[in-house]
């Protein structure tokens, strides 16, 4: 995605809100807002902020992961599955 096109001032902003938070939730591109020149926030819909932190959410689920895997933190599929039949057992 280009973000060339995507950069307003807040002024633009503000004198075009409706139209424009229209258009960011048609398209799912965000808006990047200026304030004198220097971009200060983005504008994007729910739907994409939400998928980029599910994303990010399971991002850092596989980190985790490959740092367990590192640490020597695992178990064999059939360790696993004992201990899930033993505690299963014991309730």
């Amino acid at each position: 995605m280009k973000l060339a096109g995507q950069i307003k001032s807040v002024s633009t902003f503000k004198a075009n809100a409706a139209e424009m938070i229209d258009d960011i939730t048609e398209t799912g591109n965000p808006v990047i807002l200026t304030v004198n020149g220097e971009a200060k926030v983005i504008v994007e819909d729910v739907r994409s902020y939400e998928k980029t932190q599910e994303t990010l959410a399971f991002l850092r689920m596989l980190a985790m992961s490959e740092e367990d895997v590192r640490q020597g933190r695992v178990r064999s599929v059939k360790e696993a599955f004992d201990r899930v039949r033993q505690r299963i057992k014991a309730k």
